[in-house]
């Protein structure tokens, strides 16, 4: 049998470019290896979205039409609501209550999140156990790994203490400790250079249309060094050369070569990167047009996953309440 995984997303917007490298092209790699369980995270979107929820809905439906559209096959994969679920937050609770507070005020991203994160409060109890909701996630369906970053093995390592604290506590092997399945993403700033982020408008989202890509391309940062056309590039230091180091590598010796002889300059270098981007999400664009004609195809791939979701799920509560005596 397949190892099982466990992988989500918030839905706090539209994809973009940055997800389809930091996670999409990598699940739909992993469909062929393992059990795939991708779950959209609503509960933990709401975590921080709670003040205006309005969008939540409209999202969750948009990101899975992208999965779709990325090549995510629900005939290899099962596609789920985590709100749908209603055992994560039954699990939630009772992880909760053998997690120590420090362990969670302790971890890193939790403090990095308050330190970055200014126009949200986020010093909420709910926000605080975040980490033990990702645990209740992985753990409801005994996933046997889940690919992360190395930014997210800390929250990978606390759920593997909280494995060992309740097999002991309960002397059981109830849950298995999930291993991390290291996923180097490469690294894609924004347009601007800066993180990419939707509250900076800095991406080229998965749906969008030709002429908008174009205009977005046409605006982002080059190299700063480079004043005329004659100048020597550096292309290393061009945030255009990066994209095209991640989504045209073939094209990446040729690139630096131009550059830095200056043959070509950085508006022509510039129009052939929109181009080349929007022959790359032409297929993902077309296949979403198509998908977004059968609105009732996305709810019954949406309720098959629930369901089977569901089913592991009530299984794996009913073995934890026996052990709780419940």
């Amino acid at each position: 049998m397949k190892k099982r995984i466990l992988s989500g997303m918030r839905p706090t917007g539209k994809l973009h470019l940055g997800h389809l490298v930091g996670a999409l092209a990598n699940w739909t790699k992993l469909q062929g290896e393992y059990e795939c369980f991708f779950m959209v995270a609503d509960w933990h979107a709401l975590m921080s979205e709670y003040e205006n929820p309005c969008s939540l809905k409209a999202n969750t439906l948009d990101n899975i039409i992208d999965w779709l559209s990325c090549g995510i096959d629900p005939e290899k994969s099962t596609i789920f609501i985590q709100s749908q679920v209603p055992e994560h937050l039954e699990l939630y609770f009772i992880l909760s209550l053998i997690t120590p507070l420090g362990l969670l005020e302790r971890c890193p991203t939790y403090k990095e999140q308050l330190r970055e994160v200014t126009n949200r409060d986020l010093s909420t109890y709910a926000f605080l156990g975040y980490p033990v909701l990702q645990a209740a996630d992985i753990l409801l369906y005994k996933a046997d790994a889940v690919p992360v970053g190395e930014d997210q093995l800390p929250h990978l390592e606390l759920t593997r203490q909280i494995v060992r604290k309740f097999n002991h506590l309960y002397k059981a092997d109830c849950f298995p400790e999930p291993k991390a399945l290291l996923t180097e993403a490469p690294r894609l700033l924004g347009l601007d250079g800066r993180k990419m982020s939707k509250s900076y408008n800095n991406y080229i989202g998965l749906s969008e249309e030709p002429e908008d890509i174009r205009k977005k391309v046409q605006n982002m940062i080059t190299d700063p060094l480079r004043i005329r056309l004659s100048d020597p590039g550096h292309p290393h230091k061009c945030n255009v050369f990066n994209y095209y180091s991640i989504f045209f590598p073939e094209m990446k010796q040729e690139g630096q070569e131009r550059c830095s002889k200056s043959s070509i300059g950085c508006t022509t270098c510039k129009k052939e990167l929109a181009d080349k981007i929007i022959n790359l999400l032409a297929p993902i664009r077309e296949k979403r047009k198509a998908l977004l004609k059968d609105k009732k195809l996305i709810q019954d791939i949406i309720s098959a996953g629930s369901l089977k979701a569901s089913g592991l799920a009530k299984k794996t509560i009913h073995e934890v309440k026996g052990l709780l005596k419940l």
